[in-house]
């Protein structure tokens, strides 16, 4: 291990004048803006000052520099002491900080990509070390570059689980390019935290979790530089440093005291202030500047304009269950560009994201049984445009994640989730493995697109758009086979929807996607026999979903539309259309969906005694007709 040297007298306490300087900005802010987390901030100050001014690796001309390190406040409450360190940094004026939490400020609450020096939301506890470790893994086993990682998480965010699906993910791929900080300050938001300051006892469970465990005084500058020093020395392992602190730190009469979470001082606050400026020994401008990366270790990467290495390749009638086609696609997008990545939970010969792992193995993450880690761990290896992620499990385990998939949004993720088994015609494995709420979820999310093809040929397309399209992108494959309807040549379009069969006398519109499209098909047939002819629509996106197609298709057939989901009522495909006829006049619309609780059986009597087969939509275009 190279040798640790001390740094000089007068740098050890301009880092200390530095943390007091960053207490007195938080405390300036969260006054101007009546609200804020000024106490949380206190406990972090020397941890900040040693980051950004001694160990950190950093462009200020260019916050988000490929090759530069990377931090991550995990506990986003205390953003006023990250936006003081980067505003004393010299990034934008310390001035500035005094529009904390205004309207018309990126300086929000809780940070945000708004602001060019934040690589993702924070604020929703507990998912900091997965976005930390995609970061890290990249950075390692992608980029192989040398910048290093840091997250600092809060031990009341500690018990969540997430947190330590993060940690057996790190300490499995030996991220030694990571560095966890944990800020023990003992106190929660309304009590003290579960393990206060048992500081031995962190130190024994990150142990446990192949870390390199170091305790430290984190209020002492120089323990906090020799234990960073370590951390880059440490080879062959991720390091933590467990910092005992303490919430207010230096703040008189307010330190280590309950009921201050989440207050600015108020009247307290010019005391407090005055007692820091007497700390601080040397008032006058910072000195010391933050180091810079000693090279551009990162490659430069291009993730435009991603295409199948080859066109699809099916014949008419071939039957391909579009979970496999998503399989084929993915490997075939990844020849085309070395920065396609794929990440599965222990479902990669199901979701067949295993055909990429085959193909590219050094491109597969394998995550485990732990999806909010895995959608952490995927949204942080997006970060700074250094990947095109895939993240595939069953479509009903993304719910367990949802909380990291809405925080995906908010950090203007580029991530594609995919998601296979959906509905009940995955048949024998039962409700549990069914997933009937995920369209509604992923319609939710800001900005995102929600795929939903229904052969192979539709589906390799859907996922080649999806490495091109900003934001979330959802893409719902399913588990039985379904025959190949489209030409190999077939174009398709975000929010265009596909006619797959018309007629002139058409009378009823028919809207099914994915295995219920082949349903409203049969339904067609059987209807033309008896004189009904009726029009079937693919809408290949659920969201944006083609509004003017299905007015103008509705209003040929007469205003009659007949929907059929394999999803439950509420969320899915139906409302989807139903909510783009609101305001239209002259149309009814019946509704077939799951609407009770599943159980397990075979696919084809599931699908029938749950409403959804072409039985139950010619019953559909029977009624529909008599109103």
């Amino acid at each position: 291990m190279p040798t640790y040297h001390k740094p000089e007298a007068k740098t050890i306490q301009e880092l200390k004048d530095i943390a007091h300087k960053l207490r007195i900005d938080s405390i300036n802010a969260t006054q101007a803006s009546k609200s804020g987390h000024p106490t949380s901030c206190a406990s972090i100050a020397e941890i900040m000052s040693v980051l950004f001014f001694n160990t950190m690796r950093y462009k200020i001309s260019a916050p988000r520099d490929a090759s530069s390190d990377r931090f991550i406040l995990s506990k986003g409450h205390a953003a006023p002491i990250l936006y003081a360190a980067w505003a004393e940094a010299g990034l934008f004026p310390v001035a500035d900080l005094m529009n904390l939490r205004k309207i018309d400020s990126d300086l929000e609450g809780h940070p945000t990509p708004r602001l060019n020096f934040i690589d993702v939301g924070t604020g929703s506890l507990g998912q900091g070390v997965a976005v930390a470790c995609g970061m890290a893994y990249v950075g390692k086993n992608i980029d192989h570059a040398d910048y290093r990682t840091y997250v600092l998480v809060g031990d009341g965010e500690s018990a969540e689980g997430s947190i330590w699906e993060s940690l057996h993910f790190a300490g499995y791929y030996k991220l030694n390019n990571l560095c966890v900080i944990f800020d023990v300050n003992r106190l929660g938001q309304s009590e003290p935290t579960s393990l206060q300051h048992q500081m031995e006892v962190y130190r024994k469970r990150l142990d446990a979790f192949g870390f390199n465990a170091i305790v430290v005084d984190g209020h002492d500058v120089e323990e906090l530089c020799k234990a960073f020093f370590e951390a880059t020395s440490t080879t062959d392992r991720p390091t933590a440093i467990i910092a005992k602190t303490y919430k207010g730190k230096h703040f008189p009469n307010i330190e280590d005291l309950e009921n201050w979470h989440g207050k600015p001082l108020g009247d307290a606050a010019t005391d407090v202030v005055a007692h820091l400026q007497k700390l601080i020994r040397n008032p006058g401008p910072i000195t010391v500047a933050p180091p810079s990366p000693q090279k551009e270790s990162a490659p430069k990467v291009s993730i435009k304009g991603i295409q199948l290495a080859t066109p699809p390749a099916y014949q008419k009638g071939e039957q391909i269950a579009t979970r496999l086609a998503y399989g084929t696609a993915l490997a075939k997008i990844a020849m085309n560009n070395d920065r396609v990545i794929a990440l599965d939970g222990d479902t990669k010969n199901s979701t067949y994201s295993d055909k990429l792992r085959k193909a590219f193995p050094e491109r597969f993450i394998e995550c485990f049984i732990a999806e909010q880690n895995l959608v952490g761990v995927a949204i942080g290896a997006a970060c700074r445009d250094r990947t095109v992620a895939f993240v595939s499990t069953f479509a009903t385990f993304f719910t367990r994640a949802f909380d990291q998939i809405r925080m995906g949004a908010i950090s203007q993720t580029n991530v594609n989730f995919v998601g296979s088994h959906c509905g009940v015609s995955i048949g024998e494995d039962g409700p549990s493995q069914m997933g009937l709420e995920d369209v509604a979820m992923f319609r939710t999310i800001p900005g995102s697109t929600v795929f939903y093809p229904a052969d192979a040929v539709s589906t390799e397309r859907a996922v080649e758009m999806a490495a091109n399209t900003s934001g979330v992108c959802f893409i719902r494959t399913s588990r039985p086979n379904t025959a190949v309807i489209y030409d190999n040549n077939e174009k398709f379009e975000i929010g265009q929807c596909k006619v797959v069969k018309q007629n002139a006398n058409d009378s009823v519109l028919l809207i099914g996607a994915g295995i219920t499209l082949y349903e409203a098909l049969k339904a067609a047939e059987e209807l033309e026999k008896s004189g009904i002819h009726c029009r079937v629509i693919d809408p290949f996106t659920v969201k944006p979903l083609d509004k003017e197609g299905i007015i103008q298709n509705g209003t040929q057939c007469g205003g009659r539309v007949v929907v059929v989901e394999d999803h439950y009522k509420q969320g899915g495909l139906g409302e989807a259309v139903l909510s783009a006829l609101a305001e239209q006049r002259n149309f009814v619309v019946k509704h077939l969906a799951v609407d009770k609780l599943p159980r397990s059986g075979p696919p084809t009597v599931l699908v029938d005694m749950f409403g959804i087969s072409s039985r139950s939509v010619v019953a559909a275009v029977h009624d529909i007709i008599k109103m």
